[in-house]
């Protein structure tokens, strides 16, 4: 058995920023079907639709790639804290 003692914080936070990142983008481009190709009639409403449809996969990913990033910081120094007290994750590699 191998046994995780420690996480680099900022190892886990780069790639749960990147992952996050990804799927804002992911989401942002449905934001942007939804949004551009909905069918409402008022202009104001067509307009803000459109902004916010364009404005998704641009803001959506920066977003996301940010509350990821803090997330792998939160998530890497409580586990590595935990971990000094009640052990590393066991893992059976082959």
């Amino acid at each position: 058995m191998a046994k995780i003692k420690k996480i680099g914080v900022k190892s886990l936070a780069k790639i749960l920023g990147v992952t996050y990142a990804v799927m804002g983008f992911i989401g942002g481009l449905f934001f942007t079907i939804m949004f551009v190709f909905n069918g409402t009639d008022g202009f104001d409403v067509k307009s803000m639709a459109f902004i916010l449809g364009i404005g998704a996969p641009i803001f959506l990913p920066i977003f996301y790639g940010i509350l990821g990033f803090l997330a792998g910081l939160v998530t890497a120094w409580l586990y590595n804290l935990m971990a000094r007290w009640v052990g590393g994750v066991e893992l059976e590699i082959e």
